[in-house]
């Protein structure tokens, strides 16, 4: 009850109060009239959302900030009598989604159709309802309501921006090493025959098996030797900066209307992770992601388009409240990283000088290791000198002469592989390119190239 029907039925309570004690039919009739009202808003009230509903219906689960969002709405009144008024309140977070309006004179058994289009401004997981529809009697005495519990989901990827070229490492697999990983991708590498199984593409099916078995036969496929990329996004929000964004008016036009970027370093780093990602992907290039923000977020590498929407899903809900630093999650994560893939790291100026002061100690640690290593080996001559002294060779001075007048020069290391003391891995240029020992544990050289 309002303000309005309190009013109402005081006036009543007094109306009968002096009918009773004067008598006269004047506040008979005024009580009366005001109870008359009060029933027949109350019916009203109780009958005006009576057979109504609202179906709300998204184009697509997915949208992307720049494109338009579209959204059906159908509210029906399936009984038979007109509704005078009906109020659509939405109550979705999606931003700029102007959902809410006004019906009149809703008909009996009619329906009542609009589209809503919006343009996406921000990336994100956007919730569309609940609704809440409004109604009542034309004096505002008892206002109703009903709420539609009709709540639907849509990510909303980030801004992608198409990149003319970009330079990744190559890494250090060989150009025609197998890897001997099977894949259900199609790729230059056949590993093998087996039988068809339901769901193989007609592209899989070796013909020539096929006639001399006089059964489907289909191929198999490993992975060819191109290495991963791995995109590292700093989320920490140490790291991080913004600015604040000035409110949007609260209508503007669909049509030539340009999207920015706010004002924010996580918001730029995705963008330009998505960015990555496509120009990689697009060139059958094997793509990871590894972010520490709400949760811990590793999605494996691989190729294909299904991986560029696990990839965008998962920048789309990023954000900026990660409590560990780029060279904590590099040492946390660096299991994750097979041997000879690149890692290309996104992280604000805060984020690179705190990766700086880790690969300056970790640089430090690697030549220790290395001078120990030199020493060893320098012991260990002299002692095979001391063991062969009757018989000594020239060979063995020159030897450790060379070896004690080497220096230890500043290696750089690649994730996944290990020093003969084990270290944590160095950063090398603005993009993340490692290099390691080699397979019998002597370090590797690797030329450093900055991008």
């Amino acid at each position: 009850m309002t303000a309005r029907a309190w009013f109402v039925l005081g006036s009543l309570a007094l109306a009968l109060a002096a009918g009773f004690t004067s008598g006269r039919q004047l506040f008979a009739n005024l009580a009366y009239l005001l109870g008359f009202l009060l029933a027949v808003s109350y019916a009203w009230s109780r009958l005006s959302l009576r057979g109504v509903s609202l179906h709300r219906r998204p184009a697509s689960s997915r949208s992307q900030v720049g494109a338009t969002f579209e959204e059906h709405f159908a509210l029906s009144n399936d009984s038979r009598y007109p509704k005078v008024w009906t109020e659509v309140e939405d109550q979705s977070d999606l931003p700029e989604h102007q959902v809410s309006t006004v019906f009149t004179s809703l008909a009996g058994r009619a329906v009542r159709r609009w589209t809503v289009r919006t343009i996406c401004t921000r990336r994100g997981r956007f919730h569309l309802g609940p609704c809440v529809l409004r109604a009542g009697d034309p004096f505002g005495l008892f206002p109703a309501s009903l709420r539609m519990e009709d709540s639907q989901s849509v990510v909303v990827l980030p801004m992608v921006l198409p990149l003319a070229a970009f330079p990744v490492p190559s890494g250090r697999r060989g150009g025609g090493e197998a890897l001997r990983q099977r894949t259900h991708q199609v790729t230059p590498n056949a590993s093998g025959v087996r039988d068809y199984a339901p769901g193989d593409g007609l592209n899989r099916i070796h013909w020539p098996s096929t006639a001399r078995r006089r059964r489907l036969i289909a191929k198999e496929f490993e992975l060819d030797p191109m290495a991963d990329a791995w995109l590292l996004v700093d989320a920490s929000q140490s790291a991080q900066a913004a600015l604040p964004v000035a409110p949007a008016p609260q209508r503007q036009a669909l049509i030539g209307r340009r999207v920015s970027l706010p004002p924010s370093s996580i918001e730029y780093a995705v963008t330009a992770a998505a960015s990555i990602a496509l120009y990689l992907l697009n060139r059958s290039q094997s793509v990871g992601l590894i972010a520490h923000a709400q949760m811990r977020q590793v999605i494996q590498a691989d190729r294909g388009t299904a991986q560029l929407y696990r990839l965008l899903e998962s920048l789309a809900v990023l954000g900026a409240c990660g409590t560990h630093s780029v060279d904590e999650v590099l040492r946390v994560e660096q299991g994750q990283i097979p041997r000879g893939a690149a890692v290309i790291l996104i992280t604000p100026p805060a984020g690179w000088k705190s990766l700086t002061r880790f690969a300056s100690c970790d640089a430090a640690a690697c030549r220790r290791c290395w001078s120990r290593w030199m020493r060893r080996l320098l012991a260990g001559l002299q002692a095979l000198r001391r063991s062969l002294r009757p018989r000594v060779r020239p060979g063995f001075r020159r030897a450790e002469s060379a070896v004690a007048s080497r220096s230890a020069p500043a290696w750089s290391w690649r994730i996944g592989q290990r020093c003969p003391q084990r270290h944590e891995p160095t950063l090398t240029g603005q993009i993340g390119a490692w290099n390691g020992c080699d397979s019998d544990g002597l370090p590797g050289r690797y030329g450093k190239s900055r991008h």
